[in-house]
């Protein structure tokens, strides 16, 4: 029996002078290993972004996070703070992208970066610094070059509504490092998780979607030692398994 198919949209990124379409390779494992779905990579590009092509063979949507921040033209007329972060690329092929999988009711699990294209895609808005904003804590990662203390156990976030019962537990320690963060949520969306200075960390869309989450924080690191990215990959493999079905 097939495996069903994830789509991971890519980054657009310059290496040795030459642009790649790129993805996390954690992502994929993720899917992989814990969702138990086949991955597969999107390119961008507007040649290569048929997103009716893609998701005649899409069972579900997987947005990655990036080191890339989402252009502020697309919800409000600031300047970008740093415009080296910037892929438009992406931008033009994943905010399209949600819309139409929302539409569907495809299975989206959306993280970090993802996350906040979900927001900004269905007419949210973004801080582009949350650590500059009074009120918010520092969300940035440490500057620690050992990757498990990066990607380690940050701050707690309090759970409700359905993700609350998929994962069993009021309270869960997560690893959310990030400057952008949800300003103002987009309508269609409901907040299920809040960080300790109030920021939004997770949100589902409603509409009869078995699973359409988006979250703050990476389950795709080291997904196999913590019960809640278990919980979180195998709920969306399933849903995308009975998309196939």
């Amino acid at each position: 029996m097939s495996r069903p198919i994830v789509v991971i949209p890519c980054c657009s990124k310059i290496i040795g002078g030459l642009r790649f379409d790129v993805a996390g390779r954690k992502y994929s494992a993720a899917v992989a290993e814990v969702a138990e779905c086949q991955p597969l990579l999107m390119p961008l590009g507007p040649s290569m972004a048929d997103i009716g092509a893609v998701l005649e063979i899409a069972d579900g949507i997987l947005l990655p996070g990036s080191l890339s921040n989402v252009e502020p033209v697309h919800y409000s007329d600031e300047e970008p703070i740093d415009p080296e972060t910037i892929d438009r690329d992406r931008d033009a092929l994943t905010l399209p992208l949600i819309r139409t999988a929302v539409e569907r009711k495809l299975p989206i699990f959306a993280i970090c970066r993802g996350f906040q294209e979900f927001n900004v895609a269905l007419g949210g808005t973004l801080y582009q610094a949350v650590h500059a904003v009074d009120g918010h804590n520092d969300h940035r990662e440490p500057t620690a070059e050992d990757y498990d203390v990066k990607f380690g156990p940050q701050h707690k976030v309090s759970l409700s509504g359905e993700l609350k019962s998929w994962v069993g537990e009021d309270q869960i320690t997560v690893n959310s490092l990030h400057w952008q963060g949800i300003k103002k949520l987009a309508e269609p969306l409901i907040a299920e998780a809040f960080a300790e200075d109030g920021l939004v960390e997770a949100v589902r869309a409603p509409g009869g979607n078995p699973f359409s989450l988006g979250v703050q924080w990476h389950p795709e690191w080291r997904p196999h030692t913590n019960p809640t990215s278990i919980a979180l990959f195998r709920r969306f493999g399933e849903a995308a398994r009975g998309k196939s079905a």
